[in-house]
């Protein structure tokens, strides 16, 4: 972890070298998601509520998906732009370094200008928090909060699955943002609004259900059937869902064919 801090450092005063660009960049993070936050105001003024969800109830769902994004954005992009290391050959000189290739990605690459999506995110699920009539206890914070952590999981692992990817493929495939920007798009609202093959897909495979629907239920006080204990602990399989994957990228490494140059 002093190497990865120590990436960060670097590339944080490298980055600061450009200060309009990254204030520009960081103003443009913060304000172009208020254009989808905008849209879901305005549909649920319209129309009330969405299915038995209110707005605010909507909103800390929101809230708590976009913030995990923009992290995962800023501290694993360095697996999204994988394919640049691959394609160029940089990659090899990783492998030769006495370090992990997993700490020594996720170092290559960081975007702070995300810092304006995180802003943003933090801001709704702040307002989300503050406006919903819940007895909030420190349970219920702390179930937020992993509920947050647990989606940067889950984007970090499908990043690293996409990288792994281009061990074959050697250009990033467009698929794989089916399940970052799409899986962001989608698990901004509560699961239950989609077909039932949806939730359980984004639930049991790409857990995204259970780091955003399941502990709401249980944070708004909504859990049925005794389970409020249980989908308050589902966030942890956000880190549950990276094993397999890091799995995945070590055999990814060791099909790995250098360029030989």
């Amino acid at each position: 972890m002093t190497l990865y801090f120590k990436y960060l450092s670097i590339l944080f005063k490298s980055q600061m070298q450009y200060r309009a660009s990254f204030w520009l960049l960081t103003s443009g993070q913060f304000l172009v998601p208020f254009t989808v936050f905008a849209g879901m105001y305005f549909m649920f003024e319209r129309f009330g509520v969405l299915r038995e969800w209110t707005f605010f109830e909507a909103a800390l769902c929101f809230g708590v998906i976009h913030l995990s994004f923009s992290l995962s954005e800023c501290f694993a992009r360095g697996f999204d732009a994988f394919s640049s290391l691959v394609a160029s050959g940089d990659f090899d000189r990783l492998l030769v370094r006495p370090r992990g290739t997993v700490v020594q990605v996720l170092g290559s690459k960081f975007e702070f200008t995300r810092v304006g999506r995180m802003l943003q995110g933090g801001i709704v699920l702040g307002w989300a928090v503050s406006q919903l009539d819940v007895a909030w206890t420190a349970v219920k914070l702390a179930t937020v909060a992993s509920m947050v952590v647990g989606g940067v999981f889950i984007f970090a692992g499908i990043y690293i699955l996409a990288a792994t990817l281009c061990f074959w493929t050697i250009q990033g495939l467009e698929v794989a943002n089916i399940f970052t920007d799409g899986g962001r798009e989608m698990a901004q609202y509560p699961l239950n609004i989609y077909e039932k093959w949806v939730t359980t897909f984004f639930t049991f495979v790409i857990p995204f259900g259970a780091v955003s629907y399941l502990p709401l239920l249980s944070v708004l006080d909504k859990a049925e059937g005794g389970h409020e204990l249980l989908y308050m602990v589902m966030p942890l399989t956000g880190a549950l869902f990276v094993l397999p994957c890091l799995l995945v990228w070590r055999l990814g490494v060791r099909h790995y064919r250098s360029t030989g140059s």
